[in-house]
């Protein structure tokens, strides 16, 4: 997997040789070779399909309370809040996890490597290694994280 930040896409092509995808951007660059785009776009989470499962949200974030005091946008940028796993994102509703951007609710701080952290905790709770499930396996930069990419307006 690579991460490309400061990439603004206007287009997005297959190449006919290879059958995998092309992005363009606004300012002319390309990123080929492509096989999946994940675009983390930063939206509410809709949580009304869940309305019939229990579940421990933040009434303020609808996050899950043990994550909002973590990720609270008054306290907490993306590049301060601690990778997490199974153990805060575990719901009421037995086998529940709520991962991914709608870990943090309204909170706008959320990072796609959070999330892939999120997720490796979690399968391991659910396979069974809690230990692998308890491990801290994400390592983020002190600096940089956020505002790599350039503005927009």
């Amino acid at each position: 997997m690579e991460t490309v930040t400061g990439f603004r896409t206007s287009a997005v092509r297959r190449d006919e040789r290879t059958g995998r995808l092309v992005l363009s951007s606004l300012d002319g660059r390309e990123v080929g070779d492509v096989d999946e785009v994940v675009a983390v776009t930063g939206f509410r989470p809709d949580h009304s399909w869940l309305s019939e499962v229990h579940l421990d949200l933040d009434p303020e974030l609808g996050a899950p309370r043990l994550l909002a005091p973590e990720i609270h946008p008054e306290h907490h940028s993306c590049g301060s809040v601690s990778p997490h796993g199974a153990s805060v994102l575990r719901q009421p509703e037995q086998g529940l996890y709520i991962v991914g951007m709608k870990s943090f609710g309204r909170a706008p701080s959320f990072l796609t490597m959070t999330g892939c952290e999120q997720v490796r905790s979690v399968v391991a709770e659910i396979a069974g290694d809690q230990e692998a499930a308890d491990r801290v396996e994400l390592v983020l930069p002190e600096t940089g994280v956020c505002g790599a990419a350039p503005t927009y307006a």
